[in-house]
């Protein structure tokens, strides 16, 4: 049985002064959700001694986007990646893997999103790459 084997790629881009904006639109949301959903799970947790699990956060991400509509703007997979993030640190937390999710913070030197390559919206033409 032959097994399957992930690849991940780094790559150094060049974007222009649009690009640039929406990456750091798409960053700024992608915290911001991370952020918001954090304190909500621990206002969860205070009040009723279990926090929010995955799936009831994704279910609010349409009422956050009616409600902060500039969230619609960037690329909703690195939405719906960062609460993913959140409810991982929060599993590896229980398992006393790893310590309490903080809040992210514009201030970090090291920015970064994650999204995933899904219909072709990830493309590499031309010697450039596509991103959604």
């Amino acid at each position: 049985m032959e097994r399957l084997k992930h690849k991940a790629y780094n790559f150094r881009i060049y974007p222009n002064k649009t690009q640039e904006l929406l990456i750091a639109k798409t960053i700024g949301c992608a915290r911001f959700v991370f952020n918001h959903f954090l304190s909500e799970w621990s206002r969860a947790y205070k009040e009723t001694g279990k926090g929010l699990s995955y799936s009831t956060c994704s279910k609010q991400l349409p009422m956050l986007k009616r409600e902060f509509l500039w969230l619609k703007e960037v690329d909703s997979t690195a939405i719906q990646t960062s609460v993913k993030h959140l409810s991982d640190a929060y599993k590896r937390f229980f398992k006393k893997q790893n310590q309490a999710p903080r809040f992210k913070s514009k201030k970090n030197r090291v920015q970064s999103y994650t999204t995933k390559c899904t219909n072709g919206n990830i493309a590499i033409q031309d010697r450039k790459i596509k991103l959604p």
